[in-house]
């Protein structure tokens, strides 16, 4: 089957970026001028999915209104003949058909991927953690959900996308133990949510992009609380992977947690060094910035 429906879980609090979050969902915090969450919509339609599912929680629906048609703004702009700032308005409320479910209580990212079941039925499905950018590929890197879709095309199996973490950091990633079959894939043999150094079984730890086939919820519904007494998608997909083949996909690319303070910084220099209206001035300043402060 291909791969048309995605979930975009954005139902936490977003503590990490406080007080930035204390009136605003994270994912709507800007990298340069648009939402977090946007560039993992493009991502997904990018891709070819059409159909996106955002999983949010209470207070969240200036998410919506964002993906929604502004008419008073669009008028606005139509008005002052303010073209390009009116196309770009008109393009957000048609980049995809955009759903909404409400996480009610906040019991983990594998619960967060639960609430999608009505809505994915028995279809595949991309799974894209909302705070997570992936730059557009440049020159002859590969796309990385276009990426994963062809080991599902190919295995008709999840797969899940991890990148190699430094020794210090294996403690904060879902590492999976790896085995790679006879056609230089990688199965997952089992996966562990943010285990000590010497008990990790690789240094692959995964990130915010999975593709799951509709078993994935059987399993999510089986698995009990975990790590920070919350249901783990890790877990999820570790149960899963007892049962049948799940695959991994090593991520070579760029990849940046904006919900973390530092990656958000790093985004915001990469993707303001790539736009062609603010490149040239970007990299001048941080240039002259480097050399003035040492």
């Amino acid at each position: 089957m291909t791969v048309r429906k995605a979930v975009i879980p954005a139902g936490g609090l977003g503590t990490r970026f406080l007080p930035a979050t204390k009136a605003q969902p994270k994912e709507m915090i800007p990298v340069v001028d648009k939402p977090m969450i946007q560039y993992v919509v493009e991502e997904a339609v990018r891709a070819g999915i059409d159909d996106i599912l955002i999983v949010t929680s209470r207070g969240k629906s200036v998410i919506d209104d964002h993906f929604d048609k502004s008419l008073e703004l669009e008028h606005h702009l139509e008005s002052t003949d303010k073209s390009a700032e009116l196309e770009q308005v008109r393009r957000i409320a048609d980049l995809a058909d955009i759903f909404y479910v409400r996480q009610k209580e906040p019991l983990g990212f594998g619960h967060a991927v639960s609430v999608a079941r009505s809505h994915i039925g028995d279809d595949p499905f991309v799974v894209m953690v909302g705070d997570e950018i992936v730059p557009r590929p440049r020159g002859d890197e590969p796309a990385l959900v276009e990426s994963m879709t062809a080991i599902y095309e190919k295995q008709q199996a999840s797969v899940v996308t991890v990148v190699r973490v430094a020794k210090e950091d294996i403690p904060a990633y879902g590492i999976i133990d790896p085995e790679e079959t006879s056609d230089g894939l990688l199965r997952v043999l089992n996966m562990v949510e943010k285990p000590p150094v010497e008990e990790a079984r690789s240094d692959l730890g995964s990130r915010g992009r999975y593709l799951f086939t509709p078993e994935i919820f059987d399993a999510l519904e089986r698995t009990t609380k975990g790590y920070g007494g919350e249901i783990q998608l890790t877990d999820g997909i570790n149960l899963l992977a007892q049962e049948q083949s799940v695959y991994a996909y090593v991520h070579e690319g760029p990849m940046f947690d904006v919900g973390k303070k530092l990656d958000y910084l790093k985004a915001t220099i990469e993707l303001g060094l790539r736009r062609k209206d603010l490149g040239e001035q970007l990299k001048a300043y941080l240039l002259e910035v480097a050399d003035r402060l040492g």
